[in-house]
C-alpha cells in the first residue's frame, strides 16, 4: 500500500495550496481518508476527513471555512484545498486511510488510521 502526498510548498500569508494524495495497493473506495498535520515541536493533529462516498466530511475548527477535502474514487486520490493560509498552518501534512467499508462516517482519531503517506511540507510565510 502506498499513499503519495504532493502539492506542498512555500506560500505567503493569505495564499492557497492544493494538496493531493494518490493511493495505490488497496480498494480506495472502501477507505475513508484523512489529512493530518504536524508542526515542529507539536503533536500530530487532525485537519480533515472524508467518508468513503465523499458526501460526509469533517474539519478541525481551526481550518473550517478555509480548507476543503474531496476525493475522486476513479483516480484513487484525495485532495485538500487550502485557502487564506496563515503562518500557524505551517506543518508537514500527512494523508491517511482507514478501512470503512459499509460505513458512512470517517474518523478524526489518528489511531484509527491504518495507512499513512510520507507527508508534504507546507510553509506559510508572514
Amino acid at each position: 500500500v502506498q499513499l503519495q502526498a504532493s502539492g506542498g510548498g512555500l506560500v505567503q500569508d493569505g495564499g492557497s495550496l492544493r494538496l493531493s494524495c494518490e493511493v495505490s495497493g488497496l480498494t480506495f473506495s472502501w477507505y475513508a481518508m484523512g489529512w493530518f498535520r504536524q508542526a515542529p515541536g507539536k503533536e500530530r493533529e487532525f485537519v480533515a476527513a472524508i467518508a468513503t462516498v465523499g458526501d460526509t466530511t469533517y474539519y478541525a475548527d481551526s481550518v473550517k471555512g478555509r480548507f476543503t477535502i474531496s476525493r475522486d474514487n476513479a483516480k484513487n486520490t484525495v485532495y485538500l484545498e487550502s485557502h487564506s493560509l496563515r503562518p500557524e498552518d505551517t506543518a508537514v501534512y500527512y494523508c491517511a486511510a482507514h478501512y470503512a467499508y459499509g460505513e458512512v462516517n470517517a474518523n478524526r482519531d489518528p489511531q484509527k488510521y491504518h495507512y499513512w503517506g510520507q507527508g508534504t511540507l507546507v510553509t506559510v510565510s508572514s
